[in-house]
């Protein structure tokens, strides 16, 4: 007995370390939470940052993409020639792309996309992106030749926004409800108010992610989002919405805490055509009635960079202008007296559901009052603020953060929501699009910053910190936030 028992012992110990294996085998499934439930899946016909941020390379592709960097390499296409003269751009596509539908991603499908992208009845909310595209034809299957007006040195950043991936008109129908894309991760479900889930594409043409599937779980209140990630109901919630209960996060060894940069610019957007805000003196008066560093603490506690253009921080080409719109309410009511408004104005204040909206409105509505603003709050929900104050232009004031990358060029747009309608800013824009020299580029968007900031076109907050939490064993998460995207293809669990 004395042989049998260590051999029986030696097999129980192998039996068990087999089993211990198979339990804690990697994990591949991940719940990560976000504030904000997109209105709908299609990210070429809304401005909703949510959508991007389910959908940007786990559904849809483009042509090129922003990595977590920022910096913008192939995607659907792996090559591009550049004619001399800058103005045909030739796109070699990656071979043996399948849609989630199972047929195929040619060169037709990219026609389609970048055709219906720029058409004259487009509903992209980045038209402005495929202004200075002439022509998109195919050459053969692979192969995609763009001919521009003039050459645009953005051409391949603009392609890897979210509002330029490729879809198919056999499954643009149904493409708000159920996407079909390329991507390395297909639509499975959508509980709406609740979560949306997605799958593996295992018919990938890339990398196979190492998740299996993955739930987007919706989560507007700030008090439960804290409750669900320390009760560990999700694995992870990306732009975490109350940074007070960070360091509670930070102390917690079963948590991280990711705080990088965005390309958020958040601002009081000003409606530059409804009187009294038409009067630049007005607007000058606004800026100055606002303590920015004071919304960064009471609103985001400590989290966020001053900004007195609409220019992100980190940003080389970034101008330091924050001084020309300091705090100084005795400045503004003295403009306000020039504008012949020595007592204040009534207005509007539409506050989107984000903490720093809701949060820093309070704030802000406060310190206008002070000089004789009087801003009525009202509090609406994303699809009310697409609704009202971005389609409808039905606003005086608003707060908003727009992630989109250097989106300096909607200043060009008089259309746009804000209504600035500016000549010299929009012929600088033309130039810097036809204009490729780096050194020349920096001086342009200098000026750009500085015509918009003379002009107070709106009241600039802050950037947008990224704020994201999660369990210690996730891996992968983008810690900065070049666009709009909880980019789920490099994320994985430790073993």
């Amino acid at each position: 007995m004395s042989f049998i028992r260590p051999k029986f012992f030696a097999a129980s110990a192998l039996a068990l370390t087999a089993w211990v294996g198979a339990a804690s085998a990697q994990q591949t499934d991940i719940t990560i939470a976000m504030q904000l439930e997109p209105p709908h899946l299609d990210p070429t016909s809304a401005a909703a940052q949510a959508i991007d941020s389910v959908v940007y390379t786990n559904i849809f592709e483009g042509l090129t993409r922003f990595m977590g960097d920022g910096s913008v390499v192939p995607g659907l296409a792996k090559q591009w020639d550049i004619s001399e003269d800058g103005k045909i751009y030739t796109f070699m596509l990656q071979d043996g792309v399948t849609f989630h539908d199972g047929t195929t991603m040619d060169a037709e499908d990219v026609k389609f996309s970048l055709d219906r992208a720029r058409a004259e009845d487009s509903a992209n909310a980045q038209k402005a992106l495929f202004a200075g595209i002439e022509d998109v034809s195919v050459v053969d299957p692979l192969t995609v030749r763009i001919t521009l007006s003039e050459p645009n040195g953005n051409l391949l950043f603009n392609l890897a926004w979210g509002d330029a991936v490729i879809v198919a008109p056999e499954s643009i129908a149904d493409i708000k409800t159920a996407p079909v894309g390329t991507g390395a991760f297909k639509f499975a479900n959508w509980v709406q108010g609740d979560r949306i889930d997605v799958m593996r594409n295992d018919a990938y043409w890339g990398p196979a992610p190492a998740l299996e599937k993955a739930t987007f779980k919706f989560i507007s209140d700030p008090t439960a989002a804290f409750a669900a990630m320390m009760a560990e109901d999700i694995d992870a919630f990306s732009g975490f919405p109350a940074p007070e209960n960070l360091p509670q996060f930070e102390a917690d060894p079963r948590f991280q805490v990711l705080v990088g940069s965005t390309e958020g610019e958040t601002i009081l957007s000003t409606n530059n055509k409804m009187p009294p805000f038409d009067n630049v003196k007005v607007r000058e008066a606004v800026a100055h009635a606002i303590d920015r560093q004071a919304i960064i603490d009471g609103a985001m506690f400590g989290y966020g960079t001053p900004i007195g253009t609409h220019f992100a921080p980190h940003h080389p080409d970034y101008v330091d202008l924050t001084g020309q719109s300091a705090y100084d309410p005795e400045k503004s009511r003295a403009l306000l007296a020039e504008a012949g408004m020595p007592d204040g104005f009534e207005t509007t204040l539409h506050l989107p559901p984000p903490s720093y909206a809701r949060r820093g409105g309070e704030i802000i509505a406060a310190q206008l009052a002070q000089v004789g603003i009087k801003a009525e709050i009202i509090n609406v929900e994303w699809a009310q603020w697409l609704e009202t104050v971005f389609r409808g232009k039905n606003f005086g004031l608003t707060i908003v953060s727009h992630t989109e990358p250097m989106d300096i060029g909607i200043y060009a747009r008089p259309e746009y929501y804000f209504q600035y309608d500016n000549a010299a800013f929009q012929d600088l824009m033309t130039k810097l699009n036809a204009t490729t020299d780096p050194a020349m580029r920096s001086d342009m968007l200098g000026q750009a910053q500085r015509i918009i900031a003379d002009d107070y076109v709106n009241g600039y907050l802050f950037q947008l910190a990224a704020l994201s939490v999660a369990k210690a064993g996730v891996q992968g998460l983008w810690k900065n936030a070049p666009t709009a995207a909880i980019d789920l293809t490099a994320i994985s669990w430790a073993n």
